[in-house]
């Protein structure tokens, strides 16, 4: 491949590694072109395509790139349909959710792993070269792990359901929705450094995922500079929007932070959730003051009822009490798309 590379056949030195880079992944040859695999699968070739579709693969004609792999998974996807255990519309939603959560998995893995491990190449090897050894060594423990993970996730999933068959709140699908946003982001991106950047958004995003995770909460989705978690309990979205607040205030260098949150009916979906208290909990958000975290009259009101938060009395004092948070009412005023909303300003009762 040196001798290649030096007579200029560097790119075809490098497809040849890439296409045994695929083949360690995969591990199985390239044999059937899709209409080959779909009937391998006994399956539509139309029902074929809307699976690989979904999934995140574009079309390829009629290249040979399919293995026995892609044959066995679109047997079985459609086996799903066939045994009435998947409508063939869920069978589609499974193919997308799956495609879209491992594509951005795989892709952050390559990164992060390549990136890291690759810095130092060997005089005379391409980074490709040095990749095949690494995820040769890599692919079985991040397979092992990715499972493990998957089915911890599933069981977590599972339990909350059966739980929720007693509860008429968690039934009804009444969520707290928190999203939290760093302050003048897009300012301090023209500023920094590709690098600095970087490792700010990572910070953040491992900080906030680490204590919504460890408090209870969900991470829905992080976009950069905010970050959409939920909860069945309103006290637990609470300590986890004051918690961030707090925490982030103390990292060098990060800026302050602002949280908006609702509580009511969440409709769920591949993973994400939306509907009016999502969309109140953002719009929250973007009027919230900084290091500073506001609430809808919902959840102000699933607080007090709760015993965790206290609103002041006719004196404008909060009651010398056990409660956790004090509520604060803020000034009304109209919330694009949502008419006049009353947000409440959420803080403890006491210094932690």
């Amino acid at each position: 491949m040196a001798e290649q590379r030096e007579n200029g056949g560097g790119e075809t030195a490098d497809r040849t590694v890439a296409l045994d880079l695929e083949r360690l992944i995969l591990d199985a040859p390239r044999r059937y072109t899709p209409y080959q695999a779909a009937r391998a699968a006994d399956v539509p070739m139309e029902l074929a395509t809307r699976f690989w579709r979904a999934m995140g693969f574009p079309d390829i004609g009629q290249s040979r790139a399919l293995t026995d792999n892609d044959v066995i998974a679109l047997r079985r996807l459609a086996g799903l349909v066939e045994s009435g255990l998947l409508s063939e519309s869920m069978a589609i939603q499974v193919a997308r959710s799956t495609g879209q959560t491992t594509s951005r998995l795989a892709g952050w893995q390559m990164d992060t792993f390549l990136e890291n491990l690759t810095q130092s190449v060997e005089p005379g090897l391409t980074r490709a070269e040095v990749a095949y050894p690494l995820t040769e060594l890599l692919l079985p423990e991040l397979e092992q792990f990715l499972v493990y993970v998957w089915r911890r996730q599933l069981a977590a999933v599972t339990g909350r359901v059966v739980q929720a068959a007693e509860d008429s709140e968690i039934t009804s699908g009444r969520l707290a929705v928190g999203f939290a946003d760093l302050v003048g982001f897009t300012r301090l991106s023209r500023r920094l450094e590709e690098e600095e950047l970087g490792e700010l958004v990572e910070g953040f995003e491992n900080t906030c995922s680490d204590l919504i995770a460890g408090q209870g909460g969900r991470v829905v989705k992080t976009l950069g500079d905010e970050i959409l978690y939920v909860s069945e309990d309103p006290a637990t979205a609470a300590e986890i929007a004051l918690s961030l607040v707090e925490t982030l205030a103390k990292e060098d260098g990060m800026p302050a932070l602002r949280v908006g949150m609702a509580f009511g009916t969440v409709t769920s979906r591949m993973g994400d959730v939306f509907g009016t208290t999502v969309n109140l909990a953002s719009r929250l958000t973007s009027i919230a003051p900084k290091d500073a975290v506001l609430v809808d009259g919902e959840l102000s009101a699933a607080l007090e009822q709760n015993g965790a938060a206290a609103t002041p009395g006719e004196d404008g004092r909060h009651p010398e009490d056990d409660r956790r948070f004090h509520l604060q009412p803020m000034w009304r005023r109209p919330v694009r798309g949502l008419g006049l909303v009353e947000p409440w300003l959420l803080s403890r009762a006491r210094a932690v």
